[in-house]
């Protein structure tokens, strides 16, 4: 690569920062100029490794992030470029890091306020090293066909527009980065295209001038003919008209300085860039027009005919023989990313799953329609949560209550049953809160916390079958079935158990109907016959009340039996024993209980003298 040429298609860059957008316009251009390569080949985040996905037309590739310039150097030595988007605070640390490093031939420095003394620093050390820094405070610019820095040009149907993605014969370099994309149109409407363009940024020090990169362009024999923007502020417009003088840029230059309507205004205001300021009678943008114009530069007489003498200039060349017909390629399409795809709905795409219960794309989640900070302020609770997110109902005041009521109650019943025993078993072997718990709800079952299901299904069949309650036990029995929910190993009629009878109380007070629970309590009399301890237990009380308050919400019998296979209603339990095994995982961890190891004389070893032999 010549020394006036910054970036050509086998050009490889670093983007220090993690930004990823930036990195896929570029890749895009790349694509759409036909490259055999990507242009980036990592990301130096010093915050963090790992990598960033990213898409090579419609292939997806990772690209690493390196902790450092010195990792990143090591790891791609072929790359020459970094495209700086850290922050003025450490802008110029990090450029100077890269300078330093053998490989790094060209930095662009994108953040604005970078101080003077450091920039003037980093552009005497790049000069005398002999490497490139663009900026700071400049959206970096473009080499058609090569390479793109950063967010330079817009976006890639911009970039398509104005040809871009091939080189014309036309060198370009502005100050303000938004008329850079200016620029680039109007040069791509009046000429063959842009063969190189940049914004040298808006800062007091930029590290490279416009006449720097004029200097360049007057090398390379490629460029036919230059275009620039300048503004207001400074005198770097009055080196170009000194190096035209000096014979050092000879090829046709159209240039504005803008800022003419500054005569309109107050003195000393500045315009945007902390460079485009006037303090004096030469540094106006009239001034430096009437200068460059009697050094030989063509001015327009506003900005409105720049695209005209772009023109005039450029024709002049073609008839003079100097300007070689540029061959369009055929340009490939970049798929447009599917976010924005959907953004301006031109796409379908089917989906993997369904939601009908929450949604947490808008500015609050909700809960089945419901905005969580409602929820809160009209105090829904757990039941009323639970209403919206299992049964999508926003449920009565009674039916919420009696949902934490069961909760409440099934909360725990000690550390002897299989749950919270599993659950202090595995925390005394040292496991975490989630294994311990785990370890107890996967004892959850038919035979512990399950039968609430059950009791349901039971009841519900011999209610719709019109069984009379002997008849439906007969026929149970016939079936070789035992019917859950009925039977406790302590409590009896004449002991009854409170927390069935605090719930029958409660459907009594709150519900319009309890058809089922009456069905269950008369055959509760019948079994008691049998036995005094045959009662309706705390699963089969919970069951048939399920049924009922799904009733009396007008669910239909079809769906309330759907529900039920689902395991609607063991999921009470299942929530609420939870709570249960927590208290007792924290009370054994407090505890600080060892290992648990059962006792020998708790278990009858039943081995024979010796094994069976088989001959």
């Amino acid at each position: 690569m010549k020394e006036y040429e910054l970036f050509d298609k086998n050009t490889k860059s670093f983007i220090y920062g993690s930004q990823s957008t930036a990195a896929q316009r570029m890749l895009d251009f790349d694509y759409l100029s036909q490259r055999e390569e990507p242009s980036v080949v990592g990301f130096i985040t010093p915050e963090g490794g790992g990598y960033f996905k990213l898409f090579w037309g419609t292939k997806e590739i990772r690209l690493p992030r390196f902790r450092s310039v010195k990792e990143a150097t090591e790891a791609h030595p072929e790359a020459d470029v970094m495209v700086n988007f850290a922050s003025e605070r450490s802008s110029a640390d990090s450029t100077m890091e890269a300078l330093e490093a053998d490989t790094i031939r060209t930095v662009i420095m994108i953040a604005e306020g970078v101080p003077q003394r450091d920039t003037r620093k980093i552009a005497a050390y790049a000069k005398k090293h002999g490497k490139w820094v663009i900026g700071p405070a400049t959206v970096g610019g473009i080499k058609p066909g090569c390479f793109k820095i950063g967010n330079a040009a817009g976006t890639i149907q911009n970039i398509s527009d104005t040809k871009l993605y091939r080189p014309g014969s036309v060198g370009f370099v502005s100050v303000s980065g938004g008329l850079s994309n200016e620029g680039y149109n109007i040069v791509s409407l009046n000429t063959d295209g842009v063969y190189e363009g940049y914004a040298v940024g808006g800062d007091v020090y930029p590290a490279t001038t416009l006449l720097d990169h004029l200097l360049r362009y007057e090398k390379n024999p490629k460029i036919k003919m230059m275009v620039s923007l300048g503004e207001l502020g400074g005198r770097d417009e009055y080196e170009i008209v000194e190096a035209i003088k000096e014979g050092k840029l000879t090829k046709p230059l159209v240039m504005w300085v803008t800022g003419t309507c500054s005569k309109m205004l107050p003195g000393g205001v500045q315009f945007g860039h902390a460079g485009a300021k006037s303090d004096s009678e030469d540094t106006t943008a009239e001034a430096k027009n009437k200068a460059l114009k009697d050094a030989g530069v063509v001015v327009p007489e506003s900005f409105d005919d720049y695209g005209e003498k772009i023109k005039e200039t450029f024709e002049k060349l073609k008839a003079e023989g100097k300007i070689e017909e540029v061959e369009e390629p055929t340009v490939p399409n970049i798929p447009m990313d599917y976010k924005q795809a959907v953004a301006e709905g031109i796409v379908r795409k089917p989906t993997n799953f369904i939601s009908t219960i929450c949604d947490e794309t808008g500015e609050v989640h909700n809960y089945c329609g419901v905005p969580i900070d409602q929820v809160i302020k009209e105090g829904y609770g757990i039941g009323g949560v639970l209403g919206l997110l299992w049964f999508k109902k926003n449920m009565p005041q009674y039916a919420r209550d009696f949902l934490e009521l069961v909760i409440q109650i099934v909360a725990d019943h000690g550390p002897a049953v299989s749950g919270a025993h599993n659950t202090i078993v595995t925390a005394r072997a040292g496991k975490t809160l989630i294994e311990s718990i785990v370890s107890g709800i996967l004892t959850i079952g038919p035979r512990f916390g399950g039968a609430v299901n059950g009791a349901a299904k039971h009841f519900s069949w011999g209610k719709e079958n019109n069984m009379a309650p002997r008849e439906f036990i007969t026929a149970m029995k016939a079936k070789n079935i035992r019917i859950q929910g009925i039977g406790h190993r302590i409590h009896s009629v004449d002991d009854p158990d409170v927390r069935v009878e605090i719930m029958v109380e409660f459907a009594r007070e709150h519900f319009p109907k309890t058809p089922l629970l009456d069905y269950a309590l008369d055959v509760q009399k019948v079994t008691t016959m049998k036995k005094n301890t045959l009662i309706l237990n705390v699963d089969g009380c919970i069951g048939v009340l399920c049924v009922d308050l799904l009733k009396n919400l007008d669910y239909p019998d079809a769906e309330i039996k759907e529900m039920i296979e689902m395991g609607f209603f063991n999921a009470l339990f299942i929530i609420g024993r939870t709570m249960g095994f927590m208290g007792h995982y924290f009370d054994q961890k407090r505890l600080k209980a060892g290992l648990y190891r059962h006792p020998w004389d708790d278990i009858l070893y039943d081995v024979p003298n010796k094994p069976e032999k088989v001959e």
